[in-house]
């Protein structure tokens, strides 16, 4: 996340803060009431000395760096600024991904499914919107203990583990997360926990792209939590860790677009997250369906739901009602949801 920081002070934190919080002029009184304000090299002046946060891609600052009274290392400017990269990078990586899967992967004969909620789309837009700036909030100080150098994030490969574990720390982070987010979600539906938690999030029967980060906010960051946990207790490459999150951001859009391509047993795809949102108490993995298989809570998905002419076939959805109504009056008692059964109103977007 320092590259990033780095990145983002060059371009306009340190316009911003310099004209927040600018640092004061040395002043000299030459006699007979004139006052010359001196010129002054603001780096030589400044008690912050710039260090590259990589050897491989660095932003060397301009004189706005060290305009302002609170410097780059200062510890409310770095949590501030980290808040706000989080907040608006998350929502950002959320509305692209999920609007091109939206417009591109997206099969817009969802909206006719009888479990498709009445205005569904903007209400999926709107718990993520209404989530994202808390999730942020709680995930800043994972940010900001890495930029301070509490974690295990490393930037040359000689300072890692060995040249195999360039290679390693990939698997070895899906597997951790993959397990950890497994117990995390099953964890999220006992009754004691659900019911305020993770029934937001369930309450997309038929989820779109923009379903991805509909959660409630502590719901989402516990499911995020494994992924900030991992550089604490793992080393990993600095810019491995930035194209991991960028993955985790895509795959969460990816296993809620409702295109069942993968029809394999071992990957945790769109049609096994499905079987998810529709019967509530199976596949809670993340990538994969080994912690399901091993712990009993693996539902193979509906093999109709690869075909075409059948996946969106009205035997395919009374099956599916039936069966889901019965779980939900299980889980949730009364289904409180409020469904879109006039198909010519199903635009949204």
């Amino acid at each position: 996340m320092d590259v990033a920081l780095e990145l983002c002070d060059k371009y306009l934190f340190d316009h911003i803060y310099a004209a927040l919080l600018p640092r004061q002029t040395l002043s000299y009184d030459l006699g007979n009431g004139v006052v010359n304000s001196t010129a002054f090299d603001p780096k030589a002046s400044s008690p912050w000395e710039y260090h590259p946060a990589s050897t491989f891609l660095s932003f060397a600052p301009k004189d706005a760096a060290y305009m302002s009274r609170w410097t780059r290392d200062n510890i409310w400017r770095q949590l501030i600024t980290l808040y706000i990269i989080t907040w608006f990078a998350g929502a950002s990586i959320y509305f692209i991904v999920s609007t091109l899967s939206y417009v591109f992967v997206f099969d817009k004969t969802t909206y006719q499914h009888p479990k498709f909620l009445k205005n569904q789309v903007r209400m999926e837009i709107r718990q993520a919107v209404d989530a994202m700036p808390f999730i942020a909030l709680m995930t800043v100080p994972f940010f900001f203990a890495e930029i301070r150098g509490y974690s295990k994030l490393y930037d040359a490969n000689s300072e890692g583990p060995g040249s195999w574990y360039n290679w390693m720390q990939f698997p070895m982070f899906l597997i951790f997360t993959d397990f950890c987010i497994y117990f995390i979600h099953r964890g999220l539906h006992h009754p004691l926990i659900y019911k305020t938690f993770h029934k937001p999030h369930h309450k997309w029967i038929m989820p779109s792209p923009y379903a991805s980060v509909a959660f409630h906010p502590v719901d989402g960051f516990m499911q995020s939590l494994p992924y900030h946990l991992f550089p604490f207790i793992f080393p990993l490459q600095k810019f491995a860790y930035l194209a991991l999150f960028l993955f985790v951001q895509i795959w969460t859009v990816l296993i809620h677009d409702g295109e069942y391509v993968a029809n394999g047993t071992f990957l945790n795809g769109a049609a096994c997250h499905t079987m998810h949102h529709l019967y509530f108490n199976y596949n809670y993995g993340q990538y994969t369906t080994v912690w399901d298989r091993l712990l009993g809570s693996y539902r193979k998905p509906n093999e109709e739901l690869f075909r075409r002419e059948t996946k969106m076939g009205k035997k395919e959805w009374e099956n599916q009602v039936k069966e889901m109504e019965t779980i939900v009056r299980e889980v949730e008692g009364e289904d409180e949801r409020t469904y879109d059964g006039d198909v010519s109103a199903k635009k949204e977007i």
